[in-house]
């Protein structure tokens, strides 16, 4: 059990530290997304070859699959997007956002009644993001391109849970990540005529950030993610991915001093983000408790 808590533990802040390396990386977000996609599915495809994990689908079977593929790229754009124009810590801070689009999205695509307290827990989140967008106009791009990828993160999470019940994660994963990447591929040379940059090979620095962030936390984040699920509950899980943006900010703090440009505001903001996944843990554990 210990071993799979540091396994967790290490995954969670392997996922912190992407949005750290989007920053590090002088690419634009069209061309890191499509090579740390292009990194992850040759790794993904040598080690899950290599241990008999993929399973043959169907075309049918593929095409939602490949679907949530697109829709995880989008959010990965979109996310790096927002690093781009504002900062890390701006970033992290909309991806939040994702359980206010859960809330509502989940309940309308899959036709159950809403959870009013998530909602209430969510509308906290909001108006801390509200706070953040109001005062810092700097950001303001920046934000918008969070939140819009917030609410892919959403959609991915949604459609994502339906897809486990009838597929295994490896295959899964492989899918999505080659299907997001076909996509990207096809729609790169408009996207980079709509957002001037030519298509380059990364420089020294740029390709060794690529593969630890394709590497280190994709491709490792996801075996030590698939290791502490043997012993781990998907709650416990969930619970501690809600650090994720926590080790973001601080990695973020330390290596670019991002704290000197960020105003009060983003801290009212912050707390209120915070205050949001503290009640929603403290929830969710009494009813775990009264479960049992």
């Amino acid at each position: 059990m210990k071993k799979a808590l540091i396994q967790l533990h290490l995954s969670v802040f392997l996922a912190g530290f992407t949005g750290i390396l989007g920053k590090l990386i002088t690419l634009n977000e069209g061309l890191l997304v499509w090579y740390r996609l292009l990194f992850t599915i040759i790794t993904l495809y040598v080690i899950f070859r290599w241990k008999r994990m993929l399973s043959k689908l169907s075309f049918k079977q593929i095409v939602p699959i490949g679907l949530t593929g697109i829709v995880v790229m989008l959010h990965w754009l979109f996310f790096y997007g927002s690093i781009k124009y504002s900062n890390v810590s701006i970033g992290v801070v909309c991806f939040s956002l994702t359980s206010l689009f859960t809330a509502i999205l989940d309940p309308l695509i899959n036709r159950y009644r809403m959870d009013k307290t998530e909602l209430l827990l969510s509308g906290i989140t909001l108006f801390g993001i509200l706070l953040i967008f109001h005062f810092d106009a700097e950001y303001r791009t920046g934000i918008i391109l969070g939140i819009i990828s917030a609410l892919f993160g959403a959609l991915f999470t949604i459609f994502n849970k339906r897809l486990i019940s009838k597929h295994d994660t490896p295959t899964i994963t492989f899918y999505e990540l080659s299907t997001g990447w076909l996509a990207l591929s096809l729609a790169l040379p408009f996207y980079l005529h709509i957002f001037p940059q030519p298509f380059e090979i990364p420089a020294v620095h740029d390709l060794l950030y690529l593969l630890i962030l394709s590497w280190a936390c994709t491709v490792c984040m996801f075996m030590l993610l698939m290791s502490a699920l043997t012993k781990i509950s998907a709650f416990t899980v969930n619970l501690t991915f809600n650090l994720e943006p926590v080790y973001s900010i601080i990695l973020a703090f330390i290596i670019f001093k991002e704290n000197r440009e960020l105003t009060p505001a983003f801290y009212a903001g912050l707390t209120c983000i915070l205050l949001s996944v503290l009640l929603q843990m403290r929830r969710v554990t009494r009813t775990m408790q009264k479960a049992v």
